[in-house]
């Protein structure tokens, strides 16, 4: 029996993964349930059994990357595996950096999920879960390298919190809300990141990373 903590505001999804993964090759897995940042990390707090957390990354209470951060943040031995319906090479390179265990699409086939969580699951020392982040393809897909990110590379950390928040959606006002800065000072580093990137409008900043 391993404990996962499932992180995902819609109920049908989470439905949908218990139903589909309620053991694994003869592992029964114990699911738990948030539908909140806030409720995960109080729920893995009272349980120091989990074995692993699949987190969503859009939530009612965090956006992109933010809620990973946070996470690992207040848990930093925690094996976190972002659970998104995004394939954006930036968010998944953003993921690995922060110390994301894996990364699970919503998207994959029922096989390749499968064996992502068999990865992610796999006892220390034994499998591709052995060493999280380790760009094994079973626990983070095969990407390409571009001159975009090799320009992203050389970001400061400030800059890759407001792209990530760009990159998922978030205006200008919601960016000064999570990040707590100025709205004058979130317009700045929009403005220097396009400069950056060498970008001509956020549009087109965004359409670099689909």
């Amino acid at each position: 029996m391993v404990k996962v903590l499932l992180v995902d505001d819609h109920e049908l999804i989470r439905i949908g993964v218990k139903a589909t993964y309620g053991e694994l090759l003869g592992i029964a897995i114990e699911w738990l349930e948030a539908v909140t940042l806030h409720e995960a990390m109080a729920l893995f707090g009272r349980h120091a059994d989990i074995d692993a957390v699949l987190l969503d990354l859009n939530l009612a209470d965090t956006k992109g990357l933010q809620g990973l951060r946070q996470f690992l943040q207040a848990y930093p031995r925690a094996r976190v595996a972002v659970f998104s319906g995004t394939q954006d090479e930036f968010v998944i390179r953003q993921a690995r950096a922060l110390g994301a265990a894996a990364y699970v699409s919503k998207g994959a086939m029922t096989t390749q999920t499968r064996d992502t969580l068999l990865a992610l699951l796999a006892p220390p020392g034994r499998g591709a879960a052995a060493a999280p982040g380790s760009g094994s393809t079973a626990l983070f897909p095969r990407l390409s390298r571009t001159s975009v990110y090799d320009r992203v590379a050389e970001l400061g950390p400030r800059h890759l919190e407001i792209l990530e928040l760009v990159l998922s959606g978030c205006t200008n006002h919601e960016i000064s809300q999570s990040t707590r800065l100025s709205l004058g000072t979130v317009k700045n580093y929009v403005s220097s990141l396009l400069l950056a990137l060498d970008v001509r409008s956020r549009s087109h900043l965004i359409s670099l990373f689909r």
